[in-house]
């Protein structure tokens, strides 16, 4: 027998079951690019804690499910109102910190993080303004970089070293700390198998760009990754390395691609601009 939905007629906030499946995917569905990267695992894993990774807290606002936050590797707060944000805190800091950072929307990250850093901090980094980009479209002056292509799945030795060198100078430590990498190794088979990891490789076997859809749903995708081989920075590779991965993103995932860039790298955001995505918002990361 399926278990019923728990009817609240309080403001409150609880550990969501899988019967609260559609309604987390409600919230999910009404910010379909900035939640794409929860609402593709809730898509696929539903709302088990085990098959989730985490547990997905919801806030109720007279009975009706209004906020999320996902609290797995990642604290991602999701709608999250400001009265949504001060209950999240506070079952956080209950909890104890277990996630390697915050990341989300940046009006509710950065108050989800002032609650929390008393009891959290410091953070190893914060990121406070990360533009969030988005296209629809091809761009009409550049053309897709024809060499740039799906990497197969006995490629997996050509394309881990690349993911690495982009993990530890986007993060700022190695993915193969810890674990010696196997979760991350996982994370990259994972893409690799699933056909959304791109690259373009030289005739030696090196990567000279690379770029993977980290998440996608039927409404929106997000490229994450993107990283250009120190040696070929500056010589033209990531715009139409860029436009190669929007037009298979497009083609053969959703109608809306997004992915957000730190401020500061301006030459990123440049080619971003570019190949026609448009800022409609920022994310905020705190790195512990």
């Amino acid at each position: 027998m399926v278990k019923a939905p728990y009817v609240l007629t309080q403001t409150t906030t609880r550990v969501l079951e899988p019967s609260d499946l559609d309604a987390a995917l409600a919230v999910l569905d009404s910010e379909p690019v900035a939640n794409a990267f929860v609402a593709s695992r809730v898509q696929i894993a539903g709302l088990d804690p085990w098959r989730l990774g985490g547990e997905m807290w919801g806030w109720y606002e007279d009975g009706m499910l209004t906020s999320l936050c996902y609290a797995g590797a990642n604290l991602v707060p999701i709608c999250a109102t400001p009265r949504a944000v001060r209950a999240f805190a506070d079952r956080a800091r209950r909890a104890g910190r277990r996630c390697s950072s915050i990341v989300g929307p940046s009006e509710a990250t950065a108050q989800l993080w002032r609650l929390l850093e008393p009891n959290w901090g410091p953070a190893r980094e914060v990121r406070p303004h990360q533009p969030l980009m988005v296209a629809d479209r091809l761009p009409a002056d550049i053309a897709p970089d024809p060499y740039v292509r799906r990497i197969r799945k006995d490629e997996m030795e050509t394309i881990m070293p690349a993911c690495v060198a982009m993990f530890t100078e986007e993060v700022g430590v190695s993915p193969l700390a810890g674990d010696g990498g196997l979760l991350y190794q996982a994370r990259v088979a994972e893409l690799v198998g699933s056909g959304r990891s791109f690259a373009r490789v030289d005739r030696d076997g090196r990567v000279v760009f690379k770029a993977e859809i980290g998440a996608a749903t039927t409404q929106a995708c997000q490229i994450q990754g993107v990283w250009v081989a120190p040696e070929y920075r500056g010589q033209g590779y990531a715009a139409p390395g860029m436009a190669a991965v929007l037009r298979y993103a497009l083609a053969d995932m959703a109608p809306l691609v997004s992915l957000y860039v730190n401020d500061y790298n301006t030459a990123a955001r440049a080619t971003y601009r570019r190949v026609g995505f448009q800022e409609i918002g920022a994310f905020m990361s705190v790195l512990f």
